[in-house]
């Protein structure tokens, strides 16, 4: 099953949901900003992404300035703790298998998942 880390309201994360169901493929929709992911869930998606905590985070959210973020002496903990209590910070679409995971910015990166 094919989770997807959704925002109903960015264009990109409508197109990626659109793209996947296109394919017939009707993932397990998250609403990450009703529904946040936990810190053990972002620790498991950025491990299947294969990349740094800094890398999921959108720098041009009021967050990312408010919370001082852009600080590089700050751990992967300290950023994934920033963002389960301000999900706006992560970005966005994000499909998630039991093996792999991709960030749908374009959209077609999301083809890789299937």
């Amino acid at each position: 099953m094919l989770r997807y880390y959704h925002n109903p309201r960015c264009s990109k994360s409508r197109e990626g949901l659109q793209l996947l169901q296109d394919r017939g493929i009707e993932p397990q929709v998250i609403e990450y900003l009703k529904t946040p992911p936990s810190a053990d869930e972002l620790r498991q998606i950025l491990a299947l992404l294969g990349i740094p905590a800094r890398a999921l985070l959108r720098s041009k959210e009021e967050e990312y300035q408010a919370l001082g973020l852009a600080d590089a002496s700050l751990s992967d903990e300290a950023l994934i703790a920033a963002m389960v209590a301000h999900p706006r910070l992560i970005e966005r679409p994000i499909a998630v298998s039991e093996h792999a995971a991709a960030i749908g910015r374009p959209p077609e990166n999301l083809l890789t998942l299937l």
